[in-house]
């Protein structure tokens, strides 16, 4: 058997055949013959490429290449590589053709392992080639964003090559133009404020000189404009073309062409390849704020797409559903409005990955090219449309964006820009009901996001001197609180024959008012005569307070690290003297809870909805001011538990003239419940608000069950606040039979 095994094995050695050894520079250079032959010799101009050898001999080409890397070690540098590099094949290549050279460089570029694009004879062909990518219908565009993509992949693990890659404008030439914007800037409104200066003070007001930006360097402060000939949007200001212009090409020119494409897998691609570069640290990411047009660049294409945005349909601008960028450039049947959301999805992502100065300077250019340059002009305009629109898009955008940069441009332009923040607010109480609506919907949306300057700006700052309260003496907070020393609301509303259920007198050991008195306040605020959930027998408040919880604990987690007092201020001695300013926003605020029964359904959603949200906030002042019916009031001054009396006075007044009341509340309840198809138009608008006013009030008197401490006789903590720890909390037990006792 073994003599046989041994045979076997002879034959089989005998019949086999060996390839002979392959001399890889005679095939390589055989290879490159081939191409540069055709090109000599053919005379058939109109023979695509692909239809030939080349296509064969670049993939052998780049196979030999690969396959001569793998047998060295990285640092030595094999034969054909040599060859390639000093023969120029490179630069030859990118004069042939462009389809089938698009390829041959995509594959060298990602197969290849040594570090190349520091090479002279590597990164001018790259440049070269790029130079040929992005232009208007060009039908290689799948090619090319290929082969930008993985040029931005090696730069990310080549970092030192993206100065070579880019071509950086000139260094002096972006110094003059930073020095020039920076002096536009100065006399620009709002200012651009610092982020870094911002977080490190408490107070929401700073002075002018302040707001200069020290995470940027001097070269990156230049204002977000473009070269003329770079953009095909909206024309700019003659001021704005000034500055380091260049020519339609370059990697990041190209990638923002190719990212409006009309092919989703084109744009997504060249998306990709933007944040790749956007995302390097250090250096390389300052030369890109400092040295290129990327944020210009950026911020241009959101103008111009805000430009291309129907005006028809300021609902459905409003109200976009947020969606990852990458799901919408993937369709292949966009549209202008998830082109602008979709984009905009992307500069918030871009900003929030990339690194900070980075991330400053493409928000600073969003905020000057967009919100400066286009939405102001349109939201001073008298056109209604225009204003409705413009207001829509910025409800959508402050909603839709995360990243904290953006979103700090968002609110220095609607806050910091003095006479926008008071056109913003008298919007809150346009002529208009939709004006109306949006604004109101704008401020909600600022109210739910994580930035301490807005309740700063709009409300604390005109509550902090507590200038609102009567007091017996200056500095006696805690003093008991006499009867006749009560606001004229208060006198008022002991005299009004129509409020049939006051609430109890302020106890003199609590002149604040114990929680069991202010929820028991707002519950029976609504005379029973006028009530309609338990017609249809819905329940109390009980049904408000899971929501309440839940609105809390939202609040509570966006002034987590806000520092805010947990005691009351003690006033200073010069709050007697003041005179009270509510500030525009609790002004506009409480006109419109004055008249909620003679606002639109809706309006009144959305009204009540923020003056929820604000009493569900942390703050002392807040409580004092929005939740607390016991509050001490100065002549002049007012609160929302004396607004919420003199409404409910005047109810009891209008209803005299309207029969069957309570068929009608029971009626207009089961329509907007939908049980109802159909309800009686005559009073309508005073239903629906006596219906919105009980509701309200019951939902005020389920935030105060929650945020407010209970008494008990155990001397235990009162109801779980958000955060507190199960220790000294109440049980579930003890919090149903809370409720049980309060709602009852």
């Amino acid at each position: 058997m073994d003599a046989f095994n041994k045979l076997t094995g002879l034959l089989l050695r005998a019949l086999e055949t060996r390839e002979p050894t392959v001399d890889l520079l005679s095939s390589f250079i055989d290879h490159w013959k081939s191409i540069t032959n055709y090109y000599m010799e053919t005379t058939d101009d109109n023979c695509p490429a692909g239809q030939t050898d080349i296509p064969w001999n670049l993939r052998q080409m780049v196979d030999i290449l690969v396959y001569e890397e793998k047998q060295q070690d990285v640092e030595d540098t094999g034969p054909c590589l040599e060859y390639l590099l000093q023969h120029k094949l490179l630069e030859t290549l990118c004069t042939l053709g462009k389809a089938q050279v698009l390829l041959f460089f995509f594959k060298f570029l990602s197969q290849m392992q040594k570090p190349l694009l520091q090479l002279i004879n590597v990164y001018r062909p790259v440049q070269k080639l790029i130079g040929l990518c992005g232009l208007p219908g060009s039908d290689t565009e799948k090619e090319e964003t290929q082969f930008l993509l993985v040029l931005c992949s090696r730069i990310k693990q080549e970092p030192h090559a993206l100065g070579h890659v880019l071509e950086p404008i000139n260094q002096p030439a972006a110094s003059s133009q930073s020095q020039s914007i920076a002096r536009s800037n100065h006399s620009t409104d709002p200012e651009t404020l610092s982020t870094q200066s911002r977080c490190s003070q408490a107070s929401p007001v700073q002075p002018e000189s302040s707001r200069s930006s020290p995470v940027q360097p001097e070269s990156s402060r230049s204002s977000p404009v473009q070269p003329e000939s770079s953009r095909s949007g909206p024309a700019r200001p003659e001021s704005s073309q000034s500055g380091p212009a260049r020519p339609e090409s370059g990697l990041l020119w190209a990638l923002l062409q190719l990212s409006g494409s009309r092919r989703g897998p084109v744009r997504s691609r060249a998306c990709e390849g933007l944040l790749l570069l956007a995302g390097l640290a250090g250096p390389e990411g300052a030369l890109l704020s400092a040295q290129t047009q990327l944020g210009p660049l950026l911020a241009g294409r959101l103008q111009e797409l805000y430009s291309l945005l129907p005006q028809e349909d300021a609902a459905a601008l409003q109200n976009w559903s947020s969606r990852p960028w990458s799901a919408g450039l993937r369709s292949e049947s966009p549209d202008h409005m998830s082109d602008f959301f979709c984009w905009l999805d992307f500069l918030d992502q871009l900003t929030r990955d990339a690194p900070q100065v980075l991330a400053v300077h493409v928000s600073q250019c969003v905020g000057q090219l967009f919100l400066v340059e286009t939405l102001h002009p349109q939201l001073l305009n008298t056109c209604e449309q225009v204003v409705l629109v413009s207001t829509s898009v910025l409800c959508a955008a402050v909603r839709l964006i995360q990243s904290w940069y953006l979103l700090d441009q968002l609110v220095h332009f609607l806050l910091r820009t003095k006479s926008l923040t008071e056109l913003m607010l008298q919007h809150c109480d346009h002529i208009s009901d939709q004006i109306s609506m949006v604004s109101l919907s704008l401020v909600d949306e600022l109210l739910q996001k994580p930035h301490r300057d807005i309740l700063d700006v709009l409300v604390l700052r005109y509550l902090s001197s507590r200038s609102y309260l009567s007091w017996p003496a200056t500095g006696q907070e805690d003093a008991p609180l006499h009867p006749s020393e009560d606001s004229a609301d208060s006198e008022d509303l002991e005299e009004d024959p129509f409020f049939s259920h006051p609430p109890p007198e302020c106890p003199a050991a609590a002149a604040l008012g114990s929680a069991e008195d202010v929820v028991s306040s707002f519950l029976c605020l609504v005379p029973v005569q006028v009530r309609s959930a338990q017609l249809q027998q819905e329940g109390g408040c009980e049904f408000y307070v899971h929501d309440a919880h839940t609105l809390v604990t939202q609040c509570q987690a966006l002034s987590l690290s806000w520092d805010w007092p947990e005691i009351l201020p003690v006033p200073g001695s010069s709050s007697a003297e003041q005179v009270f300013v509510e500030g525009q926003l609790l002004k506009v605020l409480l006109d419109r809870l004055g008249r909620i029964l003679e606002q639109p359904y809706e309006l009144n959603l959305q009204l009540t909805a923020i003056l929820s949200r604000l009493s569900a906030f942390g703050h002392p002042l807040l409580h004092e001011y929005l939740l607390n019916p016991y509050t001490p009031l100065r002549d002049g001054a007012r609160s929302m538990f004396s607004v919420l009396v003199r409404v409910v006075g005047e109810l009891m007044q209008r209803i005299q003239q309207v029969p069957q009341l309570s068929e009608r509340l029971l009626e207009a309840r089961r329509h907007l419940l939908g049980l109802n198809t159909s309800s009686r138009l005559e009073h309508l608008t005073l239903v629906r608000g006596i219906i919105v006013l009980e509701e309200f009030c019951k939902e005020l008197a389920a935030i105060a069950f929650v945020t407010l401490p209970l008494d008990h006789d155990s001397a235990e903590p009162g109801l779980t606040q958000p955060g507190e720890s199960s220790d000294s909390a109440l049980t579930d037990q003890d919090q149903d039979q809370d409720q049980d006792q309060l709602f009852t």
